[in-house]
């Protein structure tokens, strides 16, 4: 079997959006389960509205979902000689032809036809003059159909009268983006394209220029867009934004692309896979044909379980270089890896972020006599009644000869046997004491990672508030 060549070819006119971020991951997948190569090529033709920051920013996007590319990153500007050397070919071998037709007159052959009850378009006015200068257009067969095997949608064909001779070259001299793509891909060795479905009236023009250039036509899939929860296009307010948006937001690469696999792909009723899964599963077969819906909370769900599931070395490190990034200042050099991999263990069942992590790391990182307390908590919990009970409790803490959890606990039981209470009479307001909110990991846990030192101070800082 010829191996397959599959490719990415984002527009550097904006950055990597979650729709075509899932694009490249599927257009991977299809190559790395296949032991084929997998191409990027960035399509900045647009020199007006392309820019470096987003082609840099679609590069990033890239690495961080770990979507690696075989061969050199193709740019597509820098090959305009290549697709006018095509082009010529073909007016030599009258598969195009020159056109001097204005807008103001193709306007009018569509508002005729549109009258007379015809398909609007070119009417090929200029199809047999032998002119020498205009724009090109393609001299596209007339009668019969243009049909293909979509991998996504199944079988699509279109009457050739329903398409035009469409241009090829501009009249400034710059190739259309059907031309350009069809080159590209075809030196590029692609053989497999796997696409958004906004594309799929692209595809029997591009096949016609394929067939004119006697070259052989690679296989078309074409995915559903995705939708908001309210059925309707995605945008910002569901959850639409740029890869990178989601890196700064604190979610891991890993959920990213595993949610993004699972809009529009399944295997059973699996919902977690690693990469390495889903390369060894992947199928185009199993891709569906109805748009997705972008759930926010059960991608929350999905990194949440990934966060559960990661070491928390790396945690730690991910927490210090995000709030280097997303902090800095004292507060960053306050705080050590070290730090971080103690505490990261006790968060990992809770948090659904890096952000989220951190947030909750706050009592565990900052000095007693910065700690914030939460008001409503420290008025229910840190009373006359319970104040005395904290200082008698720290006093005990302070002489035990060993400070572990299993200490901790048996001074806890007998304190609370000796003052014939329950436990949960001094649980919160111990808690309240020393992470000044009512919410934390296991209170004997939330000890041993605070340190004695620490937990002696916030007690004493509690019982003095």
């Amino acid at each position: 079997m010829t191996k397959i060549v599959s490719r990415f070819a984002p527009s550097p006119t904006g950055y990597l959006h979650i729709g075509g971020a899932r694009t490249a991951l599927f257009s991977w997948l299809l190559a790395r389960a296949a032991g084929g190569e997998f191409r990027l090529r960035i399509e900045d033709t647009d020199r007006e509205r392309s820019t470096k920051e987003a082609t840099d920013a679609i590069i990033d996007s890239m690495k961080w979902l770990g979507l690696d590319h075989d061969g050199e990153i193709v740019f597509q500007s820098a090959r305009a000689d290549r697709h006018n050397e095509i082009i010529d070919r073909l007016i030599e071998t009258g598969h195009a032809y020159y056109c001097r037709c204005s807008k103001e007159d193709v306007d009018a052959m569509r508002e005729k036809a549109m009258k007379e009850g015809r398909k609007p378009k070119y009417d090929g006015t200029c199809r047999d003059k032998r002119l020498t200068s205009g724009v090109v257009r393609l001299k596209a067969p007339q009668e019969g159909a243009t049909g293909f095997d979509d991998m996504v949608k199944g079988f699509i064909s279109i009457e050739n009268s329903e398409m035009d001779d469409m241009i090829l070259r501009r009249t400034d001299g710059t190739p259309t983006y059907n031309l350009a793509v069809v080159v590209d891909d075809h030196d590029m060795g692609v053989n497999h394209v796997l696409r958004g479905d906004d594309h799929v009236n692209n595809t029997p023009r591009q096949i016609l220029i394929y067939k004119a250039l006697g070259w052989d036509v690679p296989k078309f899939g074409h995915v559903p867009m995705i939708l908001g929860p309210d059925k309707k296009k995605l945008s910002k307010r569901h959850g639409a934004l740029s890869v990178m948006e989601y890196e700064k937001m604190g979610y891991l690469p890993e959920a990213v692309t595993n949610y993004l696999a699972r809009l529009g792909w399944s295997h059973g009723d699996q919902e977690l896979f690693t990469m390495d899964e889903m390369v060894r599963l992947f199928s185009p077969d199993h891709l569906g044909n109805s748009p997705s819906v972008f759930d926010l909370t059960k991608f929350e769900w999905v990194n949440g379980q990934y966060m559960q599931q990661a070491d928390p070395d790396r945690l730690a490190g991910l927490l210090c270089d995000f709030l280097a990034r997303e902090v800095g200042g004292e507060e960053a050099k306050a705080v050590s890896r070290a730090d971080f991999a103690r505490i990261a263990p006790l968060l990992q069942p809770r948090a659904k972020s890096l952000l989220d992590m951190l947030e909750q790391s706050r009592p565990f990182i900052v000095d007693a006599a910065y700690l914030p307390y939460d008001e409503k908590a420290v008025k229910k919990f840190l009373t006359d009644e319970t104040k005395p009970l904290i200082g008698e409790i720290a006093a005990r803490i302070e002489a035990l000869p060993e400070y572990d959890e299993p200490s901790l606990e048996d001074l806890h039981r007998e304190f609370i046997e000796e003052k014939g209470i329950k436990f949960k009479v001094i649980a919160q307001p111990i808690r309240v004491a020393i992470v000044g909110k009512t919410q934390s990991p296991g209170l004997f846990e939330t000890m041993m990672a605070l340190g004695r030192e620490q937990v002696l101070k916030r007690m004493k800082r509690a019982v003095e508030l």
